[in-house]
């Protein structure tokens, strides 16, 4: 496939709001997609609206059945879904926070799940559309200080690779892109050097790359991601000592 942006037709940008799906949003813009924007911050949309020329903004609580239910039914219908929710609270097993994981849980994975659920008949009996998820590099093994965020991302990764089984042959493509570090509000929380952190911008610019190549699986940044793809065949007791911080 040449080029999968070459006509890109309406985009629900799900996590619009701020950071990653915020850039993705305007590059979707730039490259010719007409966009429905949504997060739970209507002022961060309306925001991003005003730069973004016809951009319609509508919220959503990815948590929430009837919200999601409701904002699919104003987003009528797409031709492309990217779904870049996230909830991020750094935790260890000896810090258990119940009320935590349950919003990553909720938010990261549970979230896609109901808006797959409002978009994705209509993409099968159309027998076109496109779906991305951004999952992420902590999502492929067990990381110390990840409960929560790395198995929701990994199901959210998951969930991909069984979209990409059921929908082989039919004219609904299935992406996921896993990011490293990225620059925002969330992974500011991080207490810890965190290699090859990422810009928005550029990371947004990396989704772009994926979308455009058609290929199913991209993780960035390199060589970084390497270690996270390759690390999949090591012993785990191998891998989780090269993230060990004490």
């Amino acid at each position: 496939m040449s080029d999968s942006t070459s006509d890109l037709g309406k985009w629900w940008v799900v996590g619009a709001s701020e950071g990653l799906g915020r850039a993705v949003a305007e590059k979707l813009h730039a490259a010719g997609a007409e966009l429905v924007l949504s997060a739970r911050s209507e002022d961060r949309l309306r925001d991003l609206a005003d730069t973004l020329d016809g951009a319609e903004v509508i919220t959503v609580d990815v948590t929430d059945d009837t919200s999601v239910q409701a904002a699919a039914e104003t987003a009528g219908s797409v031709d492309g879904l990217l779904y870049c929710v996230g909830a991020y609270e750094p935790m260890k097993a000896t810090e258990w926070k119940t009320d935590a994981v349950l919003t990553m849980a909720e938010t990261n994975f549970l979230g896609s799940i109901r808006v797959l659920g409002a978009v994705l008949p209509g993409f099968v009996a159309r027998d076109a559309g496109r779906v991305v998820l951004v999952g992420s590099l902590s999502g492929f093994r067990g990381l110390p200080g990840a409960i929560g965020y790395g198995a929701s991302k990994a199901g959210l990764m998951h969930l991909a690779e069984n979209l990409l089984a059921d929908l082989h042959g039919t004219g609904v493509t299935v992406q996921r892109v896993n990011p490293g570090f990225i620059d925002t509000r969330l992974t500011r929380k991080n207490d810890f050097k965190m290699p090859q952190l990422m810009q928005p911008e550029a990371a947004a610019e990396k989704v772009m790359e994926a979308i455009r190549s058609g290929r199913f699986s991209t993780s960035f940044p390199s060589p970084f991601s390497w270690l996270f793809t390759a690390g999949r065949y090591l012993p785990l007791s191998w891998f989780q000592r090269v993230f060990r911080r004490g």
